[in-house]
């Protein structure tokens, strides 16, 4: 397990979204970047996570595949889960890695990928 402060792991957020961005700007558009310590009891019992089961991330909203042009919604969400990706790893080059894949999994989700499409793509 690594751990940092959460201004150490948000600058690393900050810094992984920045590079994101310059890929694929329209992200920016409508999209709100998160960091909580843990998923909620909410977040939980939507994803039918089991007891020793967590997440590093989650994408909420409607992805843009479904939007069928929609411009007048709610902005999209996605959430890092500190505790959990710290957990995760065992260095700072870890960290950033699991941040930078997280942050990709779950834009993935914002542009309409399931987990299947995205494991092809990991792949």
């Amino acid at each position: 397990m690594f751990h940092l402060s959460y201004d150490d792991f948000e600058a690393i957020v900050d810094d992984s979204i920045s590079i994101l961005i310059q890929s694929k700007p329209e992200i920016t558009k409508n999209v709100a970047f998160l960091i909580e310590e843990v998923p909620d009891q909410k977040q939980r019992e939507k994803l039918r996570l089991l007891p020793n089961q967590t997440l590093f991330g989650l994408y909420e909203g409607l992805p843009l595949s479904k939007r069928q042009g929609q411009t007048k919604i709610l902005p999209d969400k996605i959430t890092l889960f500190k505790i959990p990706i710290e957990q995760s790893v065992n260095s700072l080059e870890e960290l950033k890695e699991q941040i930078r894949h997280t942050l990709w999994h779950e834009v993935a989700h914002y542009y309409g990928l399931d987990h299947d499409d995205i494991n092809k793509k990991e792949s």
